[in-house]
């Protein structure tokens, strides 16, 4: 059994060094919701160096917000913001020897394109005329995935290792207080029901069933480091290899 875990990263967080050995693929900011050029380069180096994957993080242009809050957009311009990140990012990593491996939004965009099928259908279709071997990530089982396999895109059901789940899959709004995960046990207790059973106990007990090709740490969160060595213990005490999606 495998699993890949991914980290969003080049968010003007401490934390990217230290993260990179327990991660997998690095979804690494493109600059509109977070990072700078600098920033990119400096990420990018440290995922070659460790061996993790390299994917391109876009997210509403939005730095005041973090991209965390819903902007309204006509799809074409969804289709110019996405593109333009993913070129950025693409541009980079080839400059410095590297290989783009995914596509995974952020925020706002990613959970408004979970359960909107025009804009998962907008950032799917931008992905795919851009490389149609990039792996789209999304919320496990949400319109982001179905849009993507729709046009035969590769994509990953991605779980999240320190956020709360709904009765109906989706993710606790970040604006509820029990949203985010802070105890490892909990933390480790989520993770092994999601890869091992396919499935997630919802915040009202509810059994959710998903599919778990990647889990999410979140680089910003408070508990990101503990959580990541942990996770990264956890599998290997599971016998739970760590692997990419990279060829």
């Amino acid at each position: 059994m495998a699993i890949d875990i991914n980290c969003d990263l080049g968010e003007g967080m401490p934390n990217d060094a230290a993260l990179m050995p327990y991660i997998s693929s690095a979804n690494i900011a493109c600059g509109f919701h977070a990072g700078d050029e600098e920033t990119m380069r400096r990420t990018i180096a440290l995922a070659i160096e460790h061996g993790v994957a390299i994917g391109a993080h876009p997210g509403f242009p939005d730095k005041e917000n973090f991209g965390r809050t819903e902007m309204q957009f006509p799809e074409e311009d969804i289709v110019s913001i996405v593109s333009e990140q993913i070129y950025i990012m693409l541009d980079l990593v080839f400059a410095m020897g590297g290989k783009l491996q995914h596509v995974k939004p952020h925020g706002a965009l990613y959970n408004m394109s979970a359960r909107d099928s025009s804009l998962a259908n907008a950032i799917a279709n931008a992905v795919k005329d851009i490389d149609e071997n990039l792996i789209l990530f999304g919320l496990s089982g949400s319109k982001s995935i179905q849009a993507a396999e729709s046009i035969g895109l590769q994509t990953a059901n991605e779980v999240f290792a320190d956020r709360t789940y709904s009765s109906d899959g989706n993710l606790i709004s970040r604006k509820e207080k029990n949203a985010l995960i802070s105890d490892v046990s909990k933390m480790e207790k989520q993770v092994l029901q999601m890869i091992q059973e396919q499935q997630v106990t919802s915040i009202d007990g509810t059994i959710v069933p998903l599919k778990a090709d990647t889990i999410c740490i979140h680089g910003d969160g408070e508990h990101a480091i503990v959580f990541a060595k942990q996770l990264h213990q956890l599998l290997h005490d599971h016998h739970i290899i760590l692997q990419s999606f990279m060829r």
